[in-house]
């Protein structure tokens, strides 16, 4: 059974780094993604939701940070997250904004 591609993909990452990736000749998007899925769903759901090719998926898997609130509370943990760095073929974008 094949996911949504928008069960996959929470969102795009519009850092400044990653906006500078954007307008290279080999073009890569970041979104972060669903800590469960892996880079053969990725691909899929990007082509699917944006209809181009994708040439290369890379992910990084980023721990939670570590937060303290106040004194004599306890300390709170943010949630882990998956980052996908995205290649498209040469002369294909998408458009974000």
């Amino acid at each position: 059974m094949s996911k949504h591609p928008y069960q996959i993909l929470i969102g795009p990452l519009l850092t400044e780094r990653a906006t500078a990736a954007q307008g290279l000749t080999e073009p890569k998007y970041s979104f972060k993604v669903r800590v469960d899925s892996n880079k053969v769903e990725i691909r899929k759901a990007i082509e699917r939701a944006f209809k181009v090719k994708v040439v290369k998926v890379n992910t990084v898997l980023n721990k939670g940070k570590v937060k303290r609130l106040r004194m004599g509370q306890p300390e709170g943990k943010r949630p882990d997250w998956k980052k996908a760095v995205v290649t498209l073929a040469e002369g294909q974008t998408i458009n974000l904004i």
